[in-house]
């Protein structure tokens, strides 16, 4: 049985969660120590006792991201035979949900265009989450008997982020719906899974 967490560790973990919100809604230039710690009802002074730079908090805001994504990936991929658990990421991926919940879903589609002006471990940390995400599609195409299962995934998660990336920037939302269906259907047949 794990030990109940501290003040101090439930503290951090809202910290961050406010600040992945955040990062996830404005980038990570749009999130200012003040502000982040007004939105965890915190003051500004506490900031320093939980992390030893704003670089540090986006580094860990990052990773909790991160976190997130592979949840989504691991509940739609495990248990599942690849065809299904494939089939069930797109749809997952490119909903409607989560395309209205950015603040909550994948980072990539909010952070791709960032990701160049982040902090040096930041980006590293944001490739190695898309380096993981792309192992863990080549591993599922492997499994499918796909033909270049590593360029593959690069392309099909290229495409998912960049569906979701429009589909949250169409000011219409019957636009913004199409983008998300297609998208989620030509996926599917272009992978061989309808």
């Amino acid at each position: 049985m794990t030990e109940p967490l501290t003040h101090k560790e439930r503290t951090h973990a809202r910290i961050l969660e406010e600040a992945a919100s955040a990062m996830r809604l404005h980038g990570a230039d749009g999130i200012s120590v003040a502000g982040l710690m007004k939105r965890a009802g915190l003051t500004h002074g506490g900031f320093y006792a939980h992390f030893a730079s704003r670089d540090a908090l986006v580094l860990d805001a990052v990773d909790r991201m991160l976190l997130d994504s592979r949840s989504l990936v691991e509940a739609s991929l495990g248990g599942r035979d690849a065809a299904d658990g494939i089939v069930a990421l797109i749809d997952a991926y490119l909903s409607e949900r989560v395309r209205n919940a950015p603040e909550r879903g994948c980072p990539l589609p909010g952070l791709t265009g960032e990701a160049p002006r982040m902090p040096a471990a930041a980006r590293a940390r944001f490739n190695e989450g898309v380096e993981h995400f792309q192992r863990t599609l080549a591993t599922a195409f492997e499994a499918l008997a796909k033909p270049e299962p590593d360029v593959l995934a690069r392309s099909v998660l290229a495409e998912m982020v960049g569906a979701m990336s429009l589909a949250r920037a169409a000011s219409d939302e019957a636009a913004s719906n199409e983008i998300l269906r297609s998208s989620r259907q030509l996926l599917k047949e272009r992978l061989g899974l309808t």
